[in-house]
């Protein structure tokens, strides 16, 4: 009985549990509010602040918050247009650049922005940041955040289940049929998740980066540049949870027409 009402849970949650991407048209499972995400997400962003070095004032500071700005408004303008007019009421922008020597760059849900210093010189120019940060910021925007949240919520809510299902097992089975089910899960679940969440933030980034008037092929260039950095070598993509360099670069220009069609619907027209 026990096993059935967890499954139960588990296809109710489903259910009535997607929400649609606005940029994608797709249903997403997510049962994490922005109210529930949001509040902690702005504490992280403040005690990273706290702990970490922020540069301000610079060249390069400036050139984060007003790469930042145009980004945030071509979301605001792409969402309106779509009929998604308050879908950023809660966001509170912010964009800082950080001392350090690793290469990366993030948003918090809720639009919380941090550049590294030492992804500047990857990102070579505007157009290179603008790519970085468009990536960045359409996780937040698709809700990645929660939505993984929300898929680590039902694979525990599996664990459960299974855990019920082979409770009169001995110990060495129990642990077989737990690890078969870790190891299904991660490799066939979260992972791919999180790989597609990567891809679909390159196309929202492409979109995003156009509408804001940088040109979308930058961003073929600002990937290999990432992967040249790295030495050409990429983990492979079975067991990580981002596509390979050549994957993503190939995706990419696969997504740049589709970029430059939703960027002239607001008159921004590239050659």
């Amino acid at each position: 009985m026990k096993k059935y009402l967890v499954l139960f849970i588990i296809i109710t949650i489903t259910i009535f549990s997607c929400a649609k991407n606005p940029f994608t048209g797709k249903n997403t499972l997510n049962f994490v509010s922005n109210s529930e995400l949001f509040p902690t997400s702005f504490q992280q962003y403040g005690t990273f602040l706290k702990d970490n070095k922020i540069i301000t004032g610079t060249t390069d500071a400036k050139r984060v918050e007003t790469v930042g700005i145009k980004i945030k408004l071509a979301a605001e303008k792409y969402l309106e247009a779509n009929g998604y007019k308050d879908y950023l009421k809660d966001y509170a922008w912010e964009y800082k650049l950080v001392e350090s020597k690793e290469v990366n760059a993030w948003c918090l849900p809720g639009g919380k922005i941090v550049f590294y210093s030492a992804i500047l010189p990857i990102c070579k120019d505007d157009s290179g940041m603008a790519a970085v940060m468009g990536h960045e910021v359409a996780h937040a925007l698709a809700n990645h955040g929660a939505q993984r949240m929300s898929a680590g919520i039902l694979q525990q809510a599996g664990a459960g289940l299974v855990g019920a299902a082979v409770d009169s097992k001995n110990n060495q089975e129990k642990q077989l049929w737990m690890g078969a089910y870790g190891g299904i899960t991660q490799y066939g679940g979260m992972l791919p998740f999180s790989r597609s969440h990567e891809s679909e933030a390159d196309k929202i980034g492409l979109i995003l980066m156009s509408i804001a008037g940088y040109d979308p092929t930058t961003a073929i260039s600002f990937w290999e540049r990432m992967s040249a950095n790295a030495g050409g070598k990429s983990q492979s993509e079975f067991l990580s949870t981002h596509p390979s360099d050549a994957t993503r670069i190939e995706n990419i220009k696969n997504q740049i027409p589709e970029a430059k069609i939703q960027a002239a619907k607001f008159g921004v027209v590239f050659k």
